[in-house]
Protein backbone atom coordinates (compact mmCIF):
# COMPACT_ATOMS: atom_id res chain seq x y z
CA UNK A 1 0.00 0.00 0.00
CA UNK A 2 1.39 3.37 -0.72
CA UNK A 3 2.91 5.30 2.03
CA UNK A 4 2.88 2.59 4.15
CA UNK A 5 6.65 1.46 6.06
CA UNK A 6 7.06 -2.22 7.24
CA UNK A 7 7.60 -3.15 10.52
CA UNK A 8 9.71 -6.48 10.65
CA UNK A 9 8.55 -8.77 13.94
CA UNK A 10 11.60 -11.01 14.22
CA UNK A 11 10.30 -14.06 15.79
CA UNK A 12 11.90 -16.08 19.27
CA UNK A 13 13.03 -19.24 17.57
CA UNK A 14 11.52 -22.31 19.84
CA UNK A 15 14.60 -24.74 18.61
CA UNK A 16 14.99 -28.54 19.84
CA UNK A 17 14.96 -27.06 23.53
CA UNK A 18 11.74 -25.14 23.21
CA UNK A 19 10.80 -21.46 23.85
CA UNK A 20 12.83 -19.84 26.71
CA UNK A 21 10.62 -19.52 29.16
CA UNK A 22 9.62 -22.90 28.91
CA UNK A 23 13.04 -24.02 29.43
CA UNK A 24 14.06 -22.17 32.15
CA UNK A 25 10.99 -22.53 34.64
CA UNK A 26 10.46 -25.84 36.00
CA UNK A 27 7.16 -27.09 36.37
CA UNK A 28 6.82 -26.93 39.71
CA UNK A 29 7.75 -22.80 39.83
CA UNK A 30 5.57 -22.08 36.50
CA UNK A 31 3.61 -24.72 36.14
CA UNK A 32 3.72 -27.06 33.11
CA UNK A 33 2.53 -25.04 29.53
CA UNK A 34 2.53 -26.69 26.31
CA UNK A 35 5.29 -24.68 23.71
CA UNK A 36 2.02 -23.84 21.22
CA UNK A 37 0.25 -22.15 23.87
CA UNK A 38 3.39 -20.39 24.58
CA UNK A 39 3.96 -19.18 21.19
CA UNK A 40 0.15 -18.14 20.99
CA UNK A 41 0.85 -15.99 24.25
CA UNK A 42 3.55 -14.45 22.71
CA UNK A 43 1.90 -13.65 19.49
CA UNK A 44 -0.99 -11.75 21.28
CA UNK A 45 1.05 -10.15 23.89
CA UNK A 46 3.66 -8.49 21.49
CA UNK A 47 0.43 -7.97 18.77
CA UNK A 48 -0.91 -5.80 21.30
CA UNK A 49 1.63 -4.27 22.13
CA UNK A 50 2.26 -2.84 18.29
CA UNK A 51 -1.55 -2.44 17.96
CA UNK A 52 -0.96 1.42 17.83
CA UNK A 53 1.81 0.88 14.67
CA UNK A 54 -0.67 -1.35 12.08
CA UNK A 55 -2.71 2.59 11.47
CA UNK A 56 0.29 3.30 9.54
CA UNK A 57 2.99 0.22 8.62
CA UNK A 58 2.46 -3.16 7.51
CA UNK A 59 3.66 -5.57 10.27
CA UNK A 60 5.29 -8.99 8.90
CA UNK A 61 6.53 -11.51 11.65
CA UNK A 62 9.40 -13.14 10.70
CA UNK A 63 10.15 -16.71 12.04
CA UNK A 64 11.98 -19.41 12.08
CA UNK A 65 11.38 -23.08 11.36
CA UNK A 66 10.08 -24.10 15.05
CA UNK A 67 7.17 -21.60 14.12
CA UNK A 68 5.80 -23.81 10.73
CA UNK A 69 2.41 -24.32 12.06
CA UNK A 70 -1.01 -23.08 10.49
CA UNK A 71 -2.29 -21.54 14.37
CA UNK A 72 0.15 -19.61 14.79
CA UNK A 73 -0.19 -17.92 10.97
CA UNK A 74 -3.87 -18.08 11.98
CA UNK A 75 -3.66 -15.69 14.71
CA UNK A 76 -1.26 -13.51 12.75
CA UNK A 77 -3.79 -13.28 9.41
CA UNK A 78 -6.80 -12.52 11.79
CA UNK A 79 -4.44 -9.10 12.56
CA UNK A 80 -3.95 -8.44 9.04
CA UNK A 81 -0.37 -8.76 9.51
CA UNK A 82 1.67 -10.65 6.82
CA UNK A 83 4.50 -13.62 7.39
CA UNK A 84 7.74 -14.64 6.06
CA UNK A 85 8.39 -18.08 8.25
CA UNK A 86 10.90 -20.73 7.26
CA UNK A 87 8.88 -24.04 6.42
CA UNK A 88 10.23 -27.14 8.43
CA UNK A 89 7.25 -29.50 7.33
CA UNK A 90 7.50 -30.27 3.84
CA UNK A 91 5.07 -32.57 3.85
CA UNK A 92 2.63 -29.94 4.42
CA UNK A 93 -0.40 -30.58 2.26
CA UNK A 94 -1.54 -27.30 0.14
CA UNK A 95 -2.08 -26.71 -3.06
CA UNK A 96 0.12 -25.67 -6.32
CA UNK A 97 -0.20 -25.09 -10.17
CA UNK A 98 1.14 -27.95 -12.42
CA UNK A 99 2.48 -27.03 -15.68
CA UNK A 100 -0.33 -26.58 -17.66
CA UNK A 101 -1.62 -24.04 -14.64
CA UNK A 102 -4.31 -25.83 -13.10
CA UNK A 103 -4.31 -26.17 -9.23
CA UNK A 104 -3.84 -29.22 -7.59
CA UNK A 105 -3.63 -30.95 -3.74
CA UNK A 106 -0.13 -32.36 -2.38
CA UNK A 107 2.74 -31.59 -0.25
CA UNK A 108 5.03 -28.74 -0.54
CA UNK A 109 8.21 -31.41 -1.14
CA UNK A 110 6.14 -31.87 -4.47
CA UNK A 111 5.57 -28.59 -5.09
CA UNK A 112 9.19 -27.43 -5.49
CA UNK A 113 9.58 -29.14 -8.26
CA UNK A 114 7.34 -26.11 -10.05
CA UNK A 115 9.55 -23.75 -8.39
CA UNK A 116 10.93 -21.49 -11.20
CA UNK A 117 14.21 -19.05 -11.07
CA UNK A 118 13.28 -15.12 -10.02
CA UNK A 119 16.54 -13.55 -8.46
CA UNK A 120 19.97 -13.28 -7.51
CA UNK A 121 21.40 -11.72 -4.93
CA UNK A 122 24.52 -11.34 -2.96
CA UNK A 123 24.71 -11.43 0.90
CA UNK A 124 27.51 -11.98 3.08
CA UNK A 125 26.98 -15.60 5.49
CA UNK A 126 29.21 -17.78 7.51
CA UNK A 127 29.50 -20.60 5.08
CA UNK A 128 32.65 -23.64 4.27
CA UNK A 129 32.97 -23.73 0.08
CA UNK A 130 35.01 -25.49 -1.60
CA UNK A 131 38.37 -26.97 -0.06
CA UNK A 132 37.80 -24.40 2.94
CA UNK A 133 38.81 -26.44 6.33
CA UNK A 134 36.29 -24.44 8.47
CA UNK A 135 33.25 -21.62 7.85
CA UNK A 136 34.12 -18.58 7.89
CA UNK A 137 31.77 -15.26 6.93
CA UNK A 138 32.47 -14.52 3.39
CA UNK A 139 30.22 -12.39 0.56
CA UNK A 140 28.16 -15.33 -1.38
CA UNK A 141 25.55 -15.32 -4.23
CA UNK A 142 21.78 -16.65 -3.99
CA UNK A 143 19.51 -18.23 -6.16
CA UNK A 144 15.92 -17.38 -5.42
CA UNK A 145 13.34 -19.25 -6.92
CA UNK A 146 9.13 -19.41 -5.81
CA UNK A 147 5.67 -20.82 -6.77
CA UNK A 148 2.28 -19.62 -5.48
CA UNK A 149 0.82 -22.15 -3.02
CA UNK A 150 -3.26 -22.05 -1.84
CA UNK A 151 -3.12 -23.15 2.26
CA UNK A 152 -6.07 -24.32 4.10
CA UNK A 153 -6.31 -24.14 7.51
CA UNK A 154 -9.24 -24.42 10.24
CA UNK A 155 -10.12 -20.73 11.72
CA UNK A 156 -10.20 -22.44 15.19
CA UNK A 157 -7.62 -24.40 15.12
CA UNK A 158 -6.21 -25.25 18.53
CA UNK A 159 -9.02 -23.10 20.42
CA UNK A 160 -12.11 -24.65 22.16
CA UNK A 161 -15.31 -25.08 20.00
CA UNK A 162 -14.12 -27.09 17.37
CA UNK A 163 -12.30 -25.96 14.08
CA UNK A 164 -14.63 -23.63 13.08
CA UNK A 165 -14.28 -22.41 9.38
CA UNK A 166 -11.98 -23.97 6.70
CA UNK A 167 -10.26 -21.29 5.35
CA UNK A 168 -8.09 -21.13 2.17
CA UNK A 169 -5.06 -18.43 1.99
CA UNK A 170 -3.16 -17.44 -0.93
CA UNK A 171 0.81 -17.09 0.05
CA UNK A 172 3.91 -18.45 -2.07
CA UNK A 173 6.81 -21.00 -1.22
CA UNK A 174 10.26 -19.45 -1.99
CA UNK A 175 13.64 -21.46 -2.03
CA UNK A 176 17.12 -19.82 -1.55
CA UNK A 177 20.35 -21.73 -2.44
CA UNK A 178 23.66 -20.99 -1.83
CA UNK A 179 25.74 -22.38 -4.26
CA UNK A 180 29.01 -24.35 -3.51
CA UNK A 181 28.09 -24.84 0.34
CA UNK A 182 26.54 -28.10 2.16
CA UNK A 183 23.52 -25.94 3.33
CA UNK A 184 20.26 -27.27 2.85
CA UNK A 185 18.15 -24.92 0.80
CA UNK A 186 16.06 -22.45 2.61
CA UNK A 187 12.07 -22.70 2.40
CA UNK A 188 10.08 -19.75 2.96
CA UNK A 189 6.83 -19.37 3.09
CA UNK A 190 5.27 -15.53 2.61
CA UNK A 191 1.80 -14.24 1.97
CA UNK A 192 3.82 -11.07 0.13
CA UNK A 193 3.60 -11.85 -3.66
CA UNK A 194 6.99 -13.29 -4.85
CA UNK A 195 6.59 -12.14 -8.65
CA UNK A 196 9.40 -10.57 -9.38
CA UNK A 197 13.22 -10.10 -9.13
CA UNK A 198 12.41 -7.02 -6.53
CA UNK A 199 9.80 -8.74 -4.51
CA UNK A 200 11.81 -12.32 -4.62
CA UNK A 201 15.08 -10.27 -3.15
CA UNK A 202 12.70 -8.32 -0.27
CA UNK A 203 11.72 -11.57 1.23
CA UNK A 204 15.23 -12.94 1.39
CA UNK A 205 16.29 -9.87 2.75
CA UNK A 206 14.01 -9.78 5.29
CA UNK A 207 14.97 -13.52 6.74
CA UNK A 208 18.17 -12.99 6.05
CA UNK A 209 17.46 -9.80 8.95
CA UNK A 210 16.24 -12.61 10.87
CA UNK A 211 19.37 -15.06 10.41
CA UNK A 212 21.35 -11.81 11.38
CA UNK A 213 19.33 -11.91 15.16
CA UNK A 214 19.96 -15.67 15.48
CA UNK A 215 23.65 -15.36 14.86
CA UNK A 216 23.20 -13.04 17.81
CA UNK A 217 20.99 -15.45 19.93
CA UNK A 218 23.32 -17.80 18.96
CA UNK A 219 25.86 -15.81 21.31
CA UNK A 220 23.72 -15.89 23.73
CA UNK A 221 22.27 -18.94 24.30
CA UNK A 222 26.27 -20.04 24.60
CA UNK A 223 26.52 -17.81 27.22
CA UNK A 224 23.93 -19.46 29.06
CA UNK A 225 24.63 -22.80 30.13
CA UNK A 226 21.25 -24.32 29.02
CA UNK A 227 21.52 -27.40 31.76
CA UNK A 228 23.21 -25.05 34.84
CA UNK A 229 20.44 -22.38 34.41
CA UNK A 230 18.20 -24.75 35.60
CA UNK A 231 19.11 -24.71 38.73
CA UNK A 232 18.71 -20.80 39.31
CA UNK A 233 15.95 -18.79 40.86
CA UNK A 234 14.40 -16.08 38.66
CA UNK A 235 17.00 -13.13 39.78
CA UNK A 236 20.04 -15.29 39.11
CA UNK A 237 18.37 -15.99 35.33
CA UNK A 238 17.91 -12.44 34.99
CA UNK A 239 21.77 -11.70 36.09
CA UNK A 240 22.70 -14.03 33.60
CA UNK A 241 20.65 -13.13 30.41
CA UNK A 242 21.36 -9.57 30.98
CA UNK A 243 24.98 -9.75 31.09
CA UNK A 244 24.99 -12.79 28.04
CA UNK A 245 23.55 -9.27 25.92
CA UNK A 246 25.95 -7.03 27.37
CA UNK A 247 28.40 -9.65 25.36
CA UNK A 248 26.52 -10.31 22.71
CA UNK A 249 26.11 -5.79 22.31
CA UNK A 250 30.05 -5.55 23.05
CA UNK A 251 30.92 -8.52 20.04
CA UNK A 252 28.31 -7.26 17.41
CA UNK A 253 29.03 -3.37 17.78
CA UNK A 254 25.58 -3.22 19.10
CA UNK A 255 26.16 0.52 21.13
CA UNK A 256 28.21 -1.72 23.89
CA UNK A 257 31.64 -0.07 24.54
CA UNK A 258 34.75 -1.51 26.67
CA UNK A 259 33.67 1.64 28.73
CA UNK A 260 30.84 -0.27 30.05
CA UNK A 261 31.77 -1.66 33.44
CA UNK A 262 29.94 -4.63 33.02
CA UNK A 263 32.35 -5.61 29.61
CA UNK A 264 35.18 -5.07 31.71
CA UNK A 265 33.78 -7.03 34.64
CA UNK A 266 33.43 -9.50 32.38
CA UNK A 267 36.51 -10.04 30.52
CA UNK A 268 38.03 -9.41 33.89
CA UNK A 269 36.16 -13.32 35.02
CA UNK A 270 37.27 -14.37 31.78
CA UNK A 271 41.13 -13.30 32.82
CA UNK A 272 41.54 -10.17 30.39
CA UNK A 273 44.12 -8.11 31.60
CA UNK A 274 43.26 -4.44 30.83
CA UNK A 275 45.85 -2.94 27.72
CA UNK A 276 45.04 -0.31 25.61
CA UNK A 277 46.01 -2.35 22.82
CA UNK A 278 44.76 -5.06 23.90
CA UNK A 279 40.85 -5.74 23.41
CA UNK A 280 38.57 -8.57 25.01
CA UNK A 281 37.26 -11.20 22.44
CA UNK A 282 34.46 -13.90 22.72
CA UNK A 283 36.90 -16.34 23.84
CA UNK A 284 37.83 -14.23 27.36
CA UNK A 285 34.18 -12.78 27.42
CA UNK A 286 32.55 -16.60 26.91
CA UNK A 287 35.18 -17.47 29.75
CA UNK A 288 34.04 -14.56 32.04
CA UNK A 289 30.30 -15.88 31.82
CA UNK A 290 31.22 -19.50 32.54
CA UNK A 291 32.90 -18.02 35.84
CA UNK A 292 29.80 -16.12 36.68
CA UNK A 293 27.64 -18.42 36.02
CA UNK A 294 29.47 -21.25 38.01
CA UNK A 295 29.19 -18.54 40.86
CA UNK A 296 25.06 -17.79 40.20
CA UNK A 297 24.67 -21.63 39.62
CA UNK A 298 26.65 -22.73 43.37
CA UNK A 299 24.42 -20.19 45.05
CA UNK A 300 21.07 -21.22 43.99
CA UNK A 301 22.69 -24.83 44.89
CA UNK A 302 23.74 -23.73 48.52
CA UNK A 303 20.25 -21.80 49.34
CA UNK A 304 18.28 -24.82 47.96
CA UNK A 305 20.67 -27.34 50.15
CA UNK A 306 20.41 -25.15 52.88
CA UNK A 307 16.14 -24.39 52.71
CA UNK A 308 15.63 -28.31 52.59
CA UNK A 309 18.25 -29.34 54.99
CA UNK A 310 17.47 -26.44 57.73
CA UNK A 311 21.35 -25.20 57.11
CA UNK A 312 24.51 -26.12 55.55
CA UNK A 313 26.96 -28.19 57.20
CA UNK A 314 28.77 -26.72 60.20
CA UNK A 315 31.90 -27.42 58.10
CA UNK A 316 30.90 -25.33 55.11
CA UNK A 317 29.35 -23.02 56.53
CA UNK A 318 32.25 -22.21 58.97
CA UNK A 319 34.48 -22.11 55.67
CA UNK A 320 31.52 -20.05 53.49
CA UNK A 321 31.71 -17.36 56.87
CA UNK A 322 35.47 -17.07 56.73
CA UNK A 323 35.56 -15.68 52.94
CA UNK A 324 36.12 -11.98 52.80
CA UNK A 325 34.63 -10.18 51.38
CA UNK A 326 30.62 -11.36 50.86
CA UNK A 327 29.60 -12.19 47.59
CA UNK A 328 28.48 -9.05 45.67
CA UNK A 329 24.71 -8.45 45.23
CA UNK A 330 24.34 -8.99 41.43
Amino acid sequence: MPGYRTLNVLGVTPGRRGILYHRLFSSQEAGFVSEPAQVQQALSTVSQAIEALRKRMHIAWILAGGFDDSAGWRTIWENHDHVVCRVYHSGRLVQFQGRAGEWQQGTIAQACTHLRPVARAQTSLEVQRGKQPHPKKQPVVVELSACPLRLSYWSNVRRKGGKGKLLTKAVWLVQVVVPGTNWEPWLLLTDWPVEDEQQAVRIFAMYRQRWAVEERFKVTKECLGWEEVQVLDLRGIGTLVAMAWVAAGFLYQLGVTLEWAEVQLLAKLGGWVPHKDRRPGKITLMRGMRRLLDMLATQAILCQDAAQHGGLPPNILALLQSWQPPPPDL
